[in-house]
């Protein structure tokens, strides 16, 4: 990375950057510009035709407010384009209009952002800790929230954090030769492990072969500390930052699985050879099932039956048909055998000699016994020799029966199948003693390992697989637990020793960075010195190139730019009060300063008037703008040489100085709009909210009353449409039934006292009867008799216990009454009848009863004897 970086600073076809000024310009800041010759390159030159000279815009944020008047009419004006210098990006110019460095570093041959930039962006990987590549820099530019570490002195010793722009490099404390080592964004919190790169955007941009949020392990598949990737053909290695990288399981070429096939190899041209004695099963899975002939064991194999059986049953092996012309041997079930018939003569036929109907006939010299006279008809061969699809055949020196894959059984006398997973098999030195369980297995099914003679998914413990086949699993040498590549690498060791780089010792090495965990000496993380784990947060002591160490990480600088690293006390300490970033303590070693009116002097930060012309330091830059611009004077004189009249260079931005942009007339007109719409909106609202009180109010008045209600309009219908009526709670839904079926009930009870004669007042009683308080609520003695109710409801007010007579009708109450209405003593309402006249209307109801109390005795109750 460090070689690449050198060539883009070095390469010629980088951008160059705006040629140095031979005609006059104007250098601007947000705020200030001054006319002038410049050799300044760095920001982006704006070109108008209104404008005479070039302007320069040094980095910063510019708007349309933004002083003096020349950069408001630059800034607004659709004519000016910009052309940036490199590094910059060329973006329209649009406001806010923003000049910033992209993310990386700026590097000026001249003081003061002069001459030819060449520019480094970013790295997408770290630089090399331990190597650096030499600046010669008279100025540098930083983009924002990024930071570069460069070494000084002669035998670059002296790390040194530079987090701002650097104006004049000659004037940083104690430099004498400038080297660059690492560029990094200061954007990701947590900070990147050593393997990542901080993007701008605040994430970890971890290189191939590295994983995690911070870049701080390998991913699956990689090894070492480069987190390289593992061998060719390896699906499984010793991985991760401390592997060594041996493979473990090697890539397996045309699986069983690639064509449904369980217990046979798949071809090139995806076609399925089962193993002998297997078939395809019910299911559809190819040789999943034992063929004819063949029966599935114990052990998940397919074994042949015994001798002249055609089927026999899974697990035990009975047979339960046999071939043509045997029956079941009744003392072994498993087996059958030949019937013997007699001859015409009555003999019965020796062992390898077969009856022809008529004479004995000796069996072919491969039959121990036979149906016939040719090998074909062979039902036992002889020994040494086996059955095999209807012939007898041999075997070679491992038991492999002839022109076949299967082994000779001495047992059966016939050829057996190999193990479920091999696709080879013998017994080592076969002989007739040689029994079928002494069976090994010389080839496996893809995807398998040879280990002891038996085909298994993986090396036992104490064994790896041999790299010169990838198939057989050699035992480890005897000082290893576990080994990987070779029989003396080991992982693991016997005993109390630790494995270390594939040896065994008694203690991990004083001069290596690393510690003992599960029996093996660790190495630590890459980024620590020492540690007391191998995570990248277990440190115990920094390397050089990351020698801050904070909560057990190793970080390249300290968290904050106001701080530096002392190697003495192993911390971050404060820098000066003067100074925004340093190399040392005390006022004498800022590499940028904090006050916005000081400039970097040999390492201190001095106080500057900015030439006496008003100006001020360059925020981001750490120069005054009028270092950046001179104005020759005629030789000789203290005349300057004349420039171009340029308006605008000290005036104020002016923004609108009628008081504001006028507003068109269209939005006057939908401003105007808008008001009478809100109006009216307000207005409706209240009227809806008036009406819907009225309503309520009416309709409670109407119930009442028993008022019926008027018809509805088409008006009142069409209003319904767009708003709702008012809503009456429950209750008073209910107060106002009873109220509705009161009133009825009174206007019934009038009108019946009409039809008697008898004048009501308002609330429905005869106003010629007195309502005496007590009696209020009951009802009065009618004066024309009929249904009245009786004295006793009367006088108590409470209804009849038992039936009322029926009273004669008579007219002189009728006529009585008619007589009250136009005599004085009648009154509008009960209310307003005095004691005197109840007394009168009492005595004029009752002049059919016996006179008493008539004012004479001392209990008379006549008010005018009072």
């Amino acid at each position: 990375m460090l070689s690449a970086l050198l060539v883009t600073l070095t390469s010629l076809s980088l951008v160059r950057a705006a040629a140095v000024a031979v005609n006059s310009s104007v250098v601007c800041s947000a705020g200030q510009c001054i006319q002038g010759f410049t050799n300044t390159t760095i920001g982006t030159v704006l070109s108008s035709p209104n404008v005479a000279s070039s302007v320069i815009l040094l980095p910063g944020q510019y708007t349309s407010t933004t002083n003096p008047q020349l950069l408001h009419q630059l800034l607004t004006t659709s004519s000016t384009s910009s052309s940036p210098s490199v590094g910059f990006n060329a973006s329209s110019l649009s406001l806010p209009f923003d000049v910033a460095l992209q993310p990386g570093l700026a590097i000026y041959p001249q003081a003061l952002y002069s001459g030819q930039a060449q520019f480094a962006a970013l790295p997408a990987s770290p630089l090399s800790g331990n190597s650096s590549m030499p600046l010669s820099a008279g100025a540098l530019a930083l983009s924002s929230n990024l930071w570069i570490a460069v070494t000084t002195g002669p035998a670059s010793s002296n790390r040194v954090i530079l987090w701002d722009s650097v104006p004049d490099v000659s004037q940083l404390p104690n430099i004498s030769s400038l080297s660059l080592s690492a560029i990094e964004s200061n954007a990701c919190s947590p900070q990147c492990s050593g393997a990542g790169t901080c993007s701008a955007t605040g994430q970890c941009s971890c290189p191939p072969g590295f994983n995690g949020s911070s870049c701080e392990v390998c991913a699956t598949g990689f090894f070492g500390s480069s987190c390289q990737a593992c061998p060719l053909g390896c699906t499984r290695c010793d991985d991760g930052l401390a592997g060594s990288g041996h493979c473990l399981s090697s890539t397996v070429s045309n699986p069983s699985s690639a064509c449904n096939c369980l217990n046979g190899v798949c071809g090139a041209n995806g076609q399925c050879t089962c193993n002998a004695g297997w078939t395809t099963a019910p299911n559809g899975t190819l040789c999943a099932a034992c063929a004819p002939g063949f029966f599935l064991d114990g052990n998940g194999n397919c074994a042949v039956c015994q001798l002249g059986c055609q089927q026999c049953a899974d697990g035990t092996g009975l047979c339960f048909t046999c071939k043509q012309g045997l029956t079941p041997n009744p003392d072994d079930r498993t087996k059958c055998g030949a019937v013997q018939p007699l001859t015409s003569a009555g003999t019965l036929c020796p062992n390898s000699f077969f009856n022809n109907g008529v004479t004995c006939q000796p069996c072919s010299i491969s039959c121990s016994a036979c149906s016939g006279p040719t090998s074909n008809n062979c039902t036992a061969c002889i020994v040494g020799q086996f059955f095999l699809g209807g012939n007898c055949v041999t075997t070679d020196g491992n038991g492999v029966c002839a022109g076949s894959s299967m082994i000779g059984n001495n047992n059966k006398g016939e050829c057996d199948s190999c193990p479920s997973k091999c696709t080879s098999c013998g017994i080592p030195n076969f002989n007739v003693s040689s029994s079928i369980n002494q069976v090994q297995c010389t080839g496996c099914l893809p995807g398998f390992v040879l280990s002891n003679g038996q085909c298994v998914q993986s090396c036992p413990s104490g064994t790896f697989l041999s790299p010169k086949d990838n198939l057989t699993c050699t035992a480890c040498s005897s000082q290893c637990g576990t080994c990987v590549g070779a029989a003396d690498f080991c992982l693991t060791c016997n005993g109390s020793q630790l494995a270390s780089g594939g040896q065994c010792v008694s203690s991990c090495p004083s001069n290596a960075n690393a510690i003992a965990t599960a029996g093996t000496c660790t190495v630590c993380h890459p980024d620590c010195a020492t540690c007391s784990g191998t995570s990248f947060n277990q440190c115990s002591s920094c390397p050089p190139e990351r020698p801050v160490l904070s909560n057990g990480r190793c970080l390249p600088t300290c968290s904050q730019k106001e701080e530096f690293f002392d190697r003495a006390s192993g911390s971050c300490q404060p820098c000066d009060s003067t100074c925004s970033s340093c190399s040392g303590a005390g006022p004498s070693n800022c590499l940028a300063c904090s006050s916005s009116t000081s400039v970097l002097r040999g390492g201190s930060c001095v106080q500057v008037n900015c030439g006496g012309s008003g100006t001020t330091v360059v925020p981001g830059l750490g120069v005054c703008l009028s270092d950046l611009v001179s104005v020759p004077q005629v030789s000789g004189t203290s005349v300057p040489i004349p420039l171009p009249s340029i308006t605008g260079i000290d005036a104020p931005a002016v923004i609108n100085a009628g008081g504001g942009r006028r507003l068109a007339w269209w939005e006057i007109l939908l401003m105007t709009l808008g008001c009478i719409f809100i109006f009216l909106c307000v207005l409706a609202l209240f009227r809806r909210r008036m009406r819907a009180k009225r309503a309520k109010r009416t309709a409670a008045f109407a119930a009442a009353k028993n008022i019926d209600e008027r018809g509805v309009g088409w008006r009142e219908k069409l209003g319904t449409l767009f708003s709702r009526g008012p809503r009456i709670p429950k209750e008073e839904k209910i107060a106002l039934r009873v109220a509705r079926l009161r009133n009825l009930e009174e206007e019934r009870h009038i009108a019946a006292l009409g039809k008697l004669g008898v004048e009501t007042d308002v609330e429905g009683r005869g106003r010629s009867d007195p309502v005496p308080s007590q009696y209020a609520g009951s009802r009065q003695l009618s004066v024309t008799g009929g249904d009245a109710d009786s004295f006793y409801s009367q006088v108590t007010g409470l209804p009849p216990r038992a039936p009322v007579p029926r009273q004669p009708v008579t007219t002189r109450g009728v006529e009585r009454a008619k007589s009250l209405r136009y005599s004085g003593t009648t009154v509008s309402s009960a209310k307003s009848i005095t004691e005197a006249q109840r007394y009168v209307k009492s005595v004029e109801e009752r002049d059919w009863f016996d006179p008493a109390g008539t004012g004479t005795g001392q209990d008379s109750r006549n008010p005018f004897r009072k």
